[in-house]
């Protein structure tokens, strides 16, 4: 893996634009690249939440406010940024909302990814594109193994299978139209928690509600395993894949997947009684006896392929992640610069070996 004190001379000055800037993964990722040197451009819909990690942060780059469905929009765009890289991680990321709109997250991350990729067709600077998806993009028959790169695509709810059909469009354009042009990849990797985060039907958000109003975490399904993962462990391996792109297009994979440790495998319940130990207080859960959608009982990744061809890793193991995560939640209601906290969780992570 590219070390991140060499990783600078890469970014610096490179033209970067980012979609879904304004989320919780976008917001930790625009810091990211600001601090690397990269000229940065957002474009996404306004926060959804209220408070949100953007806003704490402060843009410190040009932010446009816009819908990835707006084919016209996002293409003039790309024409006036001209950037050198594009990292689409804009969404509709919920799978509780793909239930209640299933258009819209189809919409959103179907026709949005096709909207980006034909936006970046023929832009004169552009090096590399790096979409990103989600470790739910697989065909889950609930046989316990970890998926790797090369298992089937599919998905159940809505949110899954438009993951899925946006790999298949990443695929089709990078076939059609980018095979003799920039490297075209997709990213896969989920259940991303640490500070920041206040999406509803969330469960770190959840347990930070709960926690400050004395009240017991409801869960629906509470021995569902997933891998989970702080915010800049897939986040280092967007950037490392990028690099990867631009330098060594022939060596570097066009899907991967970028998950924790197996040790980071764990149940819902257990993530909750962690997380609550480190926060500081002790609300408890219960199990939602209401009728709901389907979900998978067990979900997990193999990072094989991007150990082989990437040198990539975790870093962090979970214990380390629920604590980084209660601290930055600590921190925020103790009235804290989170501009400067934040900063300084990332200089912590990037002093990792």
């Amino acid at each position: 893996m590219v070390q991140d004190n060499a990783r600078a001379p890469f970014w610096r000055g490179r033209r970067v634009l980012l979609t879904g800037h304004t989320g919780f993964k976008g917001a930790w990722l625009q810091l990211w690249l600001r601090d690397l040197g990269a000229e940065v451009t957002g474009y996404a819909l306004a926060p959804a939440a209220e408070p949100n990690l953007w806003s704490l942060l402060g843009s410190g780059a040009r932010s446009i406010i816009g819908d990835i469905r707006d084919a016209r929009r996002i293409a003039e765009v790309v024409k006036e940024t001209a950037p050198n890289v594009v990292i689409h991680m804009a969404a509709q990321a919920l799978v509780r909302e793909s239930y209640r709109d299933p258009l819209a997250t189809f919409g959103t991350n179907v026709m949005g990814t096709a909207n980006v990729l034909e936006a970046c067709r023929g832009a004169a600077d552009l090096q590399c594109v790096v979409v990103v998806t989600s470790d739910k993009v697989y065909e889950n028959r609930e046989l316990g193994e970890p998926f790797a790169e090369s298992d089937r695509l599919g998905g159940h709810d809505p949110y899954s299978n438009s993951k899925a059909c946006a790999e298949l469009v990443t695929g089709s354009f990078r076939d059609s139209f980018f095979a003799e042009g920039p490297p075209l990849a997709s990213v896969r990797a989920g259940n991303v928690i640490g500070g920041g985060d206040w999406s509803a039907d969330r469960l770190i958000p959840d347990c930070v509600r709960a926690l400050a109003a004395g009240s017991t975490v409801t869960l629906r399904h509470p021995d569902a395993v997933r891998p989970w993962q702080h915010v800049l462990e897939p986040l280092s391996g967007y950037l490392t894949l990028a690099e990867a792109l631009v330098t060594d297009p022939a060596a570097a994979p066009r899907a991967v997947n970028f998950g924790p440790d197996p040790a980071s495998f764990c149940t819902v319940r257990e993530v909750v009684d962690a997380f609550s130990d480190r926060f500081g207080g002790k609300p408890g859960w219960r199990r939602d006896p209401g009728v709901h959608p389907h979900e998978a009982r067990g979900l997990t990744l193999s990072s094989a392929l991007a150990d082989r061809t990437l040198g990539w890793r975790s870093r962090l193991g979970l214990a380390q992640t629920l604590s980084w995560t209660a601290e930055w939640y600590r921190a925020f209601s103790s009235g804290e610069n989170m501009l400067d906290f934040s900063k300084a969780q990332l200089a912590q992570y990037q002093a990792i070996p």
